[in-house]
C-alpha cells in the first residue's frame, strides 16, 4: 500500500475530530516555544554565572600608612596562601581615580585620597573564596590563618553578591526547566487523547478491517502519521515564531546586550533541528501510548 493512501487517512482524522487535533497542535506548538526559549536562556544563564564566578576577588586591604616594602613584603606572602591565584596591587593613586570617576563630587568634599593600597586576589577556584579569606583576614583566629602582617588592615570579598547573583541564576534554570517538563507531559498526554478520540471515531472501521485480515501496522500507520503531522506542525509553527522574534528582536539587541551574544550560544539552525526532533519525539510519545492496547479497541 502506498504512503498515500495512509498520509490520506491521517489528514482525514484531522478532519473529523479538529477541535482535539487543534489542541493538541497548539500545546506542542507552546511546548516546541518554550523549549526553543529555554535552550538559549540556560546557555546564557550558565555563560554569566560562569562569567560571575571567574570574578571572585578577595580585596585584601593594606594600611593607609603602610610603606613600599611593607607593600612588596605583604604581596609576597599573599602570592603564597594556599587559594591563592593572581594577585593585583590596586595603588591607592589608581583606587583614587576610578572612584573619583563614579563620585567626584564625594572626594571633592574629602580634599585627600582616603584609600588604601588593595591586593586583589583571585582565588585559584571561586569555590575557595571563603577559605582564602579566612587565611588572610586578621580577625580570623591564630590556627586558621597563615598570614599575620600588622600592614594588613582588612579583609573584604563579594562572596554574598556573587552568591546572590548563582542563586537568581539556578532559580531561572529550575523555573523554565520545570515548566518545559510540564508541557511536555501535557504534550504528549494531548496527543495521545487525539489519537484515542481518532481510534473511537474509527472503531467500526477497525473492527471491519480486522476481520477482513488487515495487519496490525497497516491499521496503526494512519493514527501514527496524525500524531507526527501534528507534533510536526506545532514543531513549525513554533520555529516560525522563534525565527521571527529572532529577526525583529534579538538580532537588533545582539550587539549591545551581551547576555546574547555569547559564544556558547547554540546556532540557530542547530536548534531548529532540536526543536524539531523534540516536537516529532512528543508527538510519537503520545501516539505510542495511544497505540500500546490497539489489538483491544
Amino acid at each position: 500500500m502506498k504512503l498515500g493512501f495512509f498520509l490520506k487517512e491521517a489528514l482525514r482524522s484531522v478532519r473529523r475530530n479538529p477541535a482535539p487535533s487543534f489542541a493538541a497542535l497548539s500545546c506542542v506548538l507552546v511546548t516546541t516555544l518554550v523549549i526553543g526559549v529555554f535552550i538559549p536562556v540556560v546557555q546564557a544563564t550558565n555563560g554569566a554565572a560562569n562569567s560571575i564566578r571567574g570574578r571572585v576577588l578577595v580585596d585584601v586591604d593594606l594600611a593607609t600608612t603602610a610603606s613600599s616594602s611593607e607593600v612588596a613584603r605583604v604581596r609576597h606572602e599573599v602570592e603564597h596562601v594556599r587559594y591563592a591565584g593572581r594577585v593585583e596591587l590596586v595603588s591607592k593613586q589608581t583606587g583614587y581615580e576610578q572612584e573619583r570617576k563614579i563620585d567626584p563630587q564625594a572626594f571633592q568634599l574629602i580634599g585627600y585620597n582616603p584609600l588604601p593600597d588593595i591586593l586583589r586576589v583571585t582565588p585559584d577556584n571561586p569555590d575557595h573564596a571563603d577559605a582564602l579569606r579566612a587565611e588572610l583576614d586578621q580577625s580570623s583566629p591564630l590556627g586558621v590563618r597563615l598570614v599575620s602582617d600588622p600592614a594588613i588592615a582588612a579583609v573584604q570579598d563579594r562572596q554574598a553578591q556573587t552568591d546572590k547573583i548563582l542563586s537568581a541564576t539556578r532559580i531561572v534554570k529550575l523555573t523554565m526547566a520545570l515548566l518545559a517538563a510540564l508541557l511536555v507531559i501535557s504534550s504528549v498526554l494531548l496527543v495521545s487523547n487525539t489519537i484515542r478520540l481518532s481510534l473511537f471515531s474509527r472503531r467500526r472501521e477497525v473492527e471491519v478491517m480486522k476481520l477482513v485480515g488487515a495487519t496490525d501496522w497497516f491499521i496503526r500507520w494512519p493514527f501514527v502519521i496524525e500524531g507526527l503531522f501534528l507534533g510536526a506542525l506545532g514543531g513549525l509553527c513554533a520555529i516560525g515564531l522563534l525565527a521571527l522574534a529572532k529577526v525583529t528582536l534579538i538580532d537588533p539587541l545582539a550587539s549591545t546586550v551581551k547576555l546574547i551574544s555569547q559564544p556558547s550560544m547554540i546556532d540557530f539552525r542547530a536548534l531548529i533541528v532540536v526543536l524539531m526532533a523534540c516536537a516529532i519525539a512528543v508527538s510519537a510519545a503520545g501516539s505510542g501510548i495511544s497505540l500500546r492496547r490497539f489489538l483491544r479497541v
